[in-house]
């Protein structure tokens, strides 16, 4: 089958530098996507865009030339609940991937073992309407709950403005909760201001809720480095990030984005993005809690000494 991608969709980028920063051994890319290819993995009839193709075996050559270990890949919301091309590209991994998938309240409890047995350990609920319809809460909290039995965790995806009417929900959620880009705060903002600190008070009164530092190049109006001029790339993006995570090291973690679904104005070098991680974690210790413990202890627990 074919697609014709949504009219000025931006491709991912195909040279990306080799990063600066070392990577701890071990490291984990905790938030990437495969994209089809809609030939052979098509895309869901309901989706709000058409991606370029970006298959498992260009995201685990970006895996290695970035000098990660391991993946997690989060269902993409082109492919809806059809989570065959994610559980394809954590098969072919060799045990160096996981996946977090969509699942609908209809999936079958031996559908749900059966991604288990792939490596999913997560699944996603988005709240970025303009990515996805309205999902009704009873049926996710019932979804949470049945994979709640297999140890998974739920990630949540949604906006900063959007947090207060979420709250209730999200801290009934029974599992760990995991969210992305840390809530895509307005950088604009200030550091101290009410959006942002609403967000540190989620995490600090509810020891279940995790955080993705990801994404800079989402949420940045400063842009990259070739846009200004300056060495650390998405500098306004810096302080937010930073502070979650020295204040929460044991509950952050760090990916991608790749092949970054959605973007308007530019598409990111991922060596810079690597490069970008020693400005928010400084120290050898908060760089392996990010990149290493932290995603291993979520995803590769039975390998964790």
């Amino acid at each position: 089958m074919s697609f014709e991608k949504t009219p000025g969709w931006l491709d991912w980028y195909a040279g990306p530098s080799t990063p600066r920063f070392r990577l701890p051994p071990g490291s984990v890319d905790a938030h990437c996507h495969v994209f089809g290819p809609g030939a052979e993995f098509p895309f869901a009839p309901e989706r709000k865009y058409t991606p370029c193709d970006a298959s498992k075996a260009q995201l685990f050559a970006l895996r290695d030339h970035l000098g990660f270990a391991r993946n997690v890949i989060v269902q993409a919301t082109c492919h809806g609940a059809d989570n065959r091309a994610l559980v394809d590209a954590c098969r072919a991994s060799q045990g160096r991937a996981r996946g977090v998938a969509t699942v609908r309240r209809s999936v079958s409890d031996a559908e749900l073992h059966s991604l288990h047995e792939a490596g999913v350990r997560g699944v996603r609920f988005n709240f970025v309407k303009r990515l996805v319809d309205f999902t009704p809460k009873d049926e996710l909290l019932e979804i949470a709950a049945r994979i709640k039995a297999l140890g998974w965790h739920v990630v949540i995806y949604f906006e900063a403005q959007d947090l207060p009417e979420l709250w209730d929900f999200f801290t009934a959620l029974p599992t760990t909760v995991v969210v992305d880009h840390m809530g895509r705060p307005d950088v604009r903002q200030p550091l101290d201001g009410p959006e942002f600190a609403l967000f540190l008070k989620f995490m600090r009164e509810h020891e279940n809720v995790w955080s993705k530092v990801s994404c800079p190049e989402r949420l940045s109006h400063s842009g990259p480095p070739a846009l200004h001029g300056e060495q650390a790339a998405y500098r306004d993006v810096v302080p937010f990030a930073r502070k979650v995570v020295e204040s929460f090291p044991e509950r952050v973690l760090w990916g991608t984005d790749w092949p970054h679904p959605n973007l308007k104005d530019h598409m990111p070098d991922d060596g810079l993005l690597v490069d970008f991680i020693p400005h928010i974690a400084p120290t050898p210790e908060l760089q392996r809690k990010l990149l290493v413990d932290n995603p291993m202890r979520l995803y590769w627990p039975d390998e964790v000494r």
